[in-house]
């Protein structure tokens, strides 16, 4: 994907109907510099086009598991995770363009071939995968939505956990880290009601 494409991907994003559904993140706009240019542009092919459908389709080996990080920031775990393991396809959603950019770069740079990103609402690419078909879902310090207004807005309640769950293979994971102790008690409640879902730290803790 060119940054002309990528671009107008993000206008069309953030010029939806105004009756559109909630969403769980904020965009917010930053000036790309001249590294962060020559970075889309060199690594474009580790940047997907929405709509994207089935991300497997998009690897080399579709075969094998697939790991979906929701808002992976700068990208730098997200990276090691993929160097890492290069048994396993990682896929990163990020609406935050010079963090595309640093992840690309990164990525790029290691030559890994099991990593793509893109540009997109999340909940939208989980609804185009086939059911049972990701490994693990990782949502690492997401917008914790503090005020009680937005609380529809968090990725983590019921109806998004019932997706997720749809989308994991028998045996998937889904694994979510925050540093917000209130978010960290919802994030419990939620999850330890999922009645498709077991906490593997046991019912009312986590891992620290």
């Amino acid at each position: 994907m060119s940054i002309d494409q990528l671009e107008t991907q993000i206008a069309e994003l953030d010029n939806l109907p105004e009756h559109r559904e909630i969403v769980t993140f904020m965009r917010r706009s930053a000036p790309l510099n001249t590294s962060q240019r020559t970075a889309l542009e060199q690594h474009r092919d580790l940047i997907l086009e929405y709509p994207v459908g089935d991300l497997r389709q998009h690897f080399e080996h579709p075969e094998r598991p697939l790991t979906v990080e929701i808002g992976f920031g700068m990208g730098r775990s997200l990276v090691l995770m993929a160097k890492a393991n290069p048994e396993r396809n990682y896929v990163g959603i990020e609406v935050h363009v010079p963090g595309i950019a640093q992840c690309v770069y990164e990525a790029g740079m290691a030559e890994l071939k099991n990593l793509r990103v893109l540009d997109a609402d999340a909940i939208q690419v989980l609804r185009e995968m086939p059911d049972n078909s990701i490994n693990c879902v990782q949502l690492y310090f997401p917008d914790p939505w503090q005020k009680k207004r937005h609380f529809k807005r968090r990725f983590v309640i019921h109806e998004r956990m019932q997706l997720v769950e749809q989308k994991l293979e028998l045996g998937g994971t889904f694994h979510a880290a925050t540093d917000w102790e209130p978010y960290a008690e919802w994030m419990l409640d939620v999850l330890d009601n999922r009645p498709n879902l077991e906490n593997l730290a046991g019912k009312g803790n986590s891992y620290p």
